[in-house]
This record gives C-alpha cells, structure tokens and sequence, in this order.
C-alpha cells in the first residue's frame, strides 16, 4: 500500500519559513518524479513545484520561484518543500504527489500516480 505523508505544516507570519517534509513508502522512491500542490478555499488545485525522479531537474510555480525549494533524498524516500518569505497568500493545504515513474517533474493535466493526505499551512499578515 503506498503512502505518502506529509508534516511540517502550520501557522506563521507572513516573511517567515516552513519546511514541508513527505516521507513515501509502499513505492520505489528512487523512480518516481515527486511534486508539491495546493488547495486554497475558493481556489483550484495550483501546482508549487515539481523534482526528477533522480533529482537532477526541478520546476516550480511562477508564484513561488525563488522563495520555495524542492528537493528529495532517496536514502529517506522523502521529499522537501522549503517554503521562505511566506506571504498571506500561500495560506493553503499542501498535498505531497508522486507524480509518474522515471518523469522529469510535473506537467498540467498529467494524472497524479499517488497523493498524500495534505498539510496545512497558515501564514497571518
């Protein structure tokens, strides 16, 4: 049974930092590329970032490039979401995906293989 589980959510002001952690099992890790989205109240599923299968390509939202970074490590089957200089605005659920075997990141529209259960983050003004 695959599994993918987020932590490292919660409130902070507005400038401050979380890092976001997914720990997978039930999968071979090591193969899948893995990506970050979000659900804000009101809002459709937006796509944060998105890392290789060996961790050599990432790609990220405009909304959040150069404040957020992904990255994995394959020994721990976890994946990471930095979040810096959090704005009101990235108040959201984060959910965890494994996207497809051996992808080089997410594109629109391509179907998710597995999600996680979200975490939330909540960033006051």
């Amino acid at each position: 049974q695959v599994q993918l589980v987020e932590s490292g959510g919660g409130l902070v002001q507005a400038g401050g930092s979380l890092r976001l952690s997914c720990a997978a099992s039930g999968l071979t890790f090591s193969s899948y590329a893995m990506g970050w989205f979000r659900f804000a109240p009101g809002k459709e599923r937006e796509f944060v970032a998105a890392i290789s299968w060996s961790g050599g390509r990432t790609s990220y939202a405009d909304s959040v490039k150069g404040r957020f970074t992904i990255s994995r490590d394959n020994a721990r089957n976890t994946v990471y979401l930095q979040l810096n200089s959090l704005k009101p605005e990235d108040t959201a659920d984060y959910y965890c995906a494994a996207v497809s075997q051996y992808g080089l990141g997410y594109s629109i529209g391509e179907p998710i293989a597995y999600w996680g259960q979200g975490t939330q983050v909540t960033v006051s003004s």
